[in-house]
């Protein structure tokens, strides 16, 4: 098999000429489906490659900001190895790698091989999809839409969320990101006499919507207000007919088995790399 490999700036060129790849699988391509929407409708500096193997689109690498990890779809092996190298040959350096895991893997130890560095693995998550809700225990309180005075806890929650998931990535304005999702219509709370939990919810997709980041204050801990949160928040999404689906870190074993109770499964794993310099 031939692979060849087209660069773009243009994010709509990506949807245009991999939307038969890209939708053929909305859940396993989701994340970069929404990030190239992400970018039409708001514009910022990016690099992104498509792989073709024997005429046909065979993967996607995005990267955008341009200090951000690249985000890519799962492809073939041999398509794995014609974009590192031709990455490598436009002297892109990347700050990692994050996608499914067999991918993703089979790029960091390409990668390590081409430019002679480091590639660590610094985060493991899974990705989860529910068909059918199954109700949590009853907890206090109410889901409701964040509005624009939720503004200030929200942001505490962004950061203290980025804090704790350690996800090593240069920080995106977490005001900015509250606005724009709030206007959106994208980020939900459960109020019990107080925002004690948080969500966000992505516009779909190809049919498919994903939920994250979800947060819940330590001090709000235990009481089911995430169970109860993301399960009402599924079954909306089910509701209006889309596909549900939320990617957990592997290392947060409380977070994996809530949501197994409210009816997720388990349909595949991804993997984030951090490239070093090698000495």
């Amino acid at each position: 098999m031939t692979s060849l490999v087209h660069f773009t700036n243009d994010p709509g060129r990506v949807l245009a000429d991999g939307s038969g790849l890209l939708e053929s699988d909305p859940v396993a391509h989701n994340v970069v489906l929404t990030l190239l929407h992400r970018r039409v409708e708001a514009p910022e500096p990016g690099r992104y490659w498509i792989v073709e193997t024997d005429g046909e689109p065979a993967g996607v690498v995005f990267q955008s900001p341009l200090s951000f990890a690249a985000t890519l779809t799962p492809m073939p092996m041999g398509a794995v190895a014609a974009v590192v190298d031709t990455i490598v040959e436009q002297h892109v350096a990347l700050p990692g790698v994050n996608g499914d895991a067999a991918t993703a893997a089979r790029f960091a130890g390409h990668w390590t091989e081409r430019t002679k560095s480091a590639a660590r693995p610094v985060q493991g998550q899974r990705v989860y999809e529910v068909e059918r809700v199954i109700p949590a225990r009853p907890a206090g309180g109410e889901l409701r839409r964040a509005v624009a005075s939720d503004r200030d806890p929200l942001v505490a929650m962004f950061n203290a969320f980025s804090a704790e998931s350690g996800e090593g990535l240069p920080p995106q304005d977490p005001y900015e990101v509250v606005d724009r999702r709030v206007r959106a219509g994208q980020l939900w709370l459960w109020d019990d006499d107080g925002s004690v939990s948080m969500a966000g919810v992505t516009e779909p997709v190809a049919g498919v919507a994903r939920i994250g980041p979800v947060y819940t204050p330590p001090g709000r801990r235990g009481s089911g207000y995430a169970s109860a949160l993301v399960a009402e928040m599924s079954a909306g999404v089910l509701a209006a007919g889309n596909r549900c689906i939320l990617y957990t870190d592997m290392g947060n074993p409380v977070s994996n088995s809530v949501y197994r109770g409210i009816g997720y499964r388990a349909v595949s794993e991804a993997i984030r790399y951090q490239f070093t310099e090698g000495h």
